[in-house]
């Protein structure tokens, strides 16, 4: 169950961060924020129960963290520019 829920919460971040770069707001950065936050918790706490698998988990982790955090920088920008 767990499992599903981080797998939810990480793409409805990746969905919702992309959404904010068309329409880029303070509240949408931060529950983009919190939808990030969210995310890592369960990964990490997926790796402390089963650290078998540290190596793939903290590599897509880092992918998937570089990639939102461009996205919402991205949308950030847009937001200051409006």
């Amino acid at each position: 169950m767990l499992v599903l829920l981080h797998v939810v919460t990480a793409l409805s971040s990746v969905a919702f961060a992309t959404y904010l770069l068309f329409r880029p707001s303070a509240k949408g950065v931060k529950a983009s924020y919190a939808l990030v936050a969210l995310t890592l918790s369960t990964g990490t706490y997926l790796v402390w129960l089963n650290p078998s698998h540290l190596l793939s988990a903290c590599t897509s982790g880092l992918l998937y963290t570089l990639v939102v955090s461009a996205l919402i920088a991205t949308a950030r920008r847009r937001m200051a520019l409006q």
